[in-house]
């Protein structure tokens, strides 16, 4: 944990589990790093990331919640994505092309540990180049994308997902609702 947040906090790019698959990550503020995402991923930066937080506080600075938003994640029971509108206090580089933001609160204890220590949001993409199938696991990931990235999270390594992804699902201000993806 700590050799993970000095990376992060020198601007770093991580590998980590989340409460899906294996993540690449970075502080959600720091644009240098959210670009070397998109250079690590080979993915075009019109393609927009998701970020994680582990508490409403922290959501809530981030983005107006809808209601039915409230709603969603306290019946979901499989990790879900919210997509945002008008998000504040995050760099242009992490938004969709409408300006919207994904944002997952997550219950998985590691995460939201890290997150809470690193006292930012976190950005989290599937850690495969773009593209490519999703790590269910650690032995999944390519060796090219480890060594890619500045440090790989021990933790959770021997671990399987029980998820290939979140749902995700965006919300408007003014109660409508699509599913993204199930």
């Amino acid at each position: 944990m700590e050799k993970a947040l000095e990376i992060l906090k020198n601007g770093g790019v991580i590998l980590y589990p989340t409460d899906t698959i294996w993540g690449i990550g970075c502080d959600a503020t720091n644009v240098e790093a959210i670009n070397k995402i998109f250079e690590i991923k080979k993915r075009e930066k019109t393609k927009s990331m998701i970020i994680l937080v582990e508490n409403e506080r922290r959501l809530q600075d981030l983005v107006d919640v809808p209601e039915m938003a409230w709603q969603i994640i306290d019946l979901s029971e499989k990790p879900v994505t919210i997509v945002y509108e008008n998000p504040k206090n995050l760099p242009k580089e992490i938004l969709a092309e409408d300006g919207s933001i994904g944002i997952r609160l997550v219950k998985d204890d590691f995460c939201k540990k890290l997150i809470s220590k690193l006292n930012k949001p976190l950005v989290s993409t599937s850690a495969n180049f773009s593209g490519d199938k999703s790590p269910l696991k650690f032995s999944d990931i390519s060796q090219e994308l480890i060594d890619a990235v500045d440090y790989a999270v021990e933790e959770n390594r021997e671990s399987v997902s029980k998820y290939s992804g979140s749902s995700v699902i965006k919300v408007w201000s003014d109660g409508r609702v699509k599913v993204l993806r199930e």
